[in-house]
């Protein structure tokens, strides 16, 4: 069932516009409603990378100045031509930001979606017989243990000396396809890394969020995309993804 503050209270929030009562409110219902969280993480990763990618330009102070001798009535007035470019100029400014907000906003909402099932995914796991298919701490027994049942193989390696041991293997779901997961341990923490082939991501794709209480971590490497799940703080995550593919 979709939440319509997903679709209109979050805006309101995220662009200060609510008094502190509403505020409070809409704070209190996205501590237990999925589907606003992700709508928040969403918006608020559009406004970072909008802001981070400069997305405006400061006016000259030429042009201040050309503007309040105009404003002023201090010079002719431009031609009715010279203002019909103005509106035709503006509106492909707001084309450029459209597409390139769709271009940015599109991959991070579809992999929000997909690691919103990882989480579950790795939820699961947890409970008692779900963890692993085949358990051993030796990836010569691990990788072979996937052959046949999925269409790749998966990268395995053993991380202990670096401070995540390989616990085993099992298949799992997501994105409507089967995924292999490997186990990890780190102190008495696990970490799930699940993946599975994507030639359509793009290179150098990189995401990250937290959710029901878990950091996951999503990149894309070759034609694979991975993604790590676990309640390990979220450097304990990046520090295993830099072992993963240096």
């Amino acid at each position: 069932m979709s939440c319509e503050l997903s679709q209109t209270t979050v805006h309101g929030y995220i662009d200060g516009e609510l008094d502190a009562v509403r505020a409070a409110e809409f704070e209190r219902h996205v501590e237990g409603c999925a589907e606003c969280r992700v709508s928040l993480e969403q918006l608020e990763s559009l406004h970072r990378r909008m802001q981070h990618n400069q997305l405006y330009e400061t006016a000259s102070a030429r042009l201040r100045q050309q503007l309040r001798t105009r404003l002023s009535g201090g010079e002719r007035a431009p031609s009715p031509r010279r203002w019909y470019v103005i509106p035709v100029f503006a509106a492909a400014i707001m084309a450029a930001v459209f597409w390139l907000a769709v271009s940015l906003v599109e991959p991070h909402t579809h992999s929000a979606q997909i690691a919103a099932e990882l989480v579950d995914a790795h939820i699961r796991s947890l409970q008692p017989g779900h963890l692993t298919d085949v358990q051993s701490t030796d990836q010569h027994t691990v990788t072979p243990w996937f052959d046949g049942k999925l269409d790749f193989i998966p990268p395995v390696a053993d991380y202990s000396e670096q401070g995540f041991p390989l616990v085993g293997g099992r298949l799992d779901a997501a994105d409507g396809r089967t995924v292999a997961a490997l186990v990890y341990g780190r102190r008495k923490h696990l970490i799930n890394l699940f993946a599975w082939p994507d030639k359509s991501a793009s290179m150098g794709f990189s995401s990250s969020g937290f959710s029901r209480g878990y950091n996951w971590r999503m990149w894309h490497s070759g034609d694979m995309t991975f993604c790590l799940v676990s309640d390990v703080s979220a450097s304990d995550l990046e520090q295993l993804r830099q072992l993963i593919h240096p």
